[in-house]
């Protein structure tokens, strides 16, 4: 039998850089804490197996707290880079959603 660790923040841990194309109402939950959902598209090259490659992925995300509150006064096509980690979107629905816990304005906008 192998031991593993416990998961720490690095085991689930993401960056990524991209355009919001999609920036829903600012609401807030029943204890008062605000939310906001977006989307987030990125495009890039990379390379993949020695061959260039075109990527590009349109991921669902959420911003909570102060996030939020920094997302809701933006505008959609604006760059932005954010930090996070990824969980299902709900007990039901399994689809994953990248939640924000660090955000950074691109230059260039």
């Amino acid at each position: 039998m192998t031991e593993t660790a416990a998961p720490g923040p690095a085991d689930n841990r993401l960056e990524i850089t991209g355009q919001i194309v999609e920036l829903d109402a600012l609401r807030h939950t029943p204890a008062g804490v605000p939310v906001l959902g977006f989307k987030l598209e990125h495009r890039s090259r990379r390379e993949e197996a020695g061959h260039p490659r075109e990527v590009a992925v349109e991921l669902a995300a959420k911003a909570m707290g102060e996030m939020a509150r920094l997302l809701a006064g933006s505008r959609l096509g604006i760059k932005i880079r954010v930090t996070g980690f990824l969980a299902q979107k709900s007990a039901k629905i399994r689809q994953p959603v990248l939640h924000v816990i660090a955000i950074e304005f691109v230059e260039g906008n």
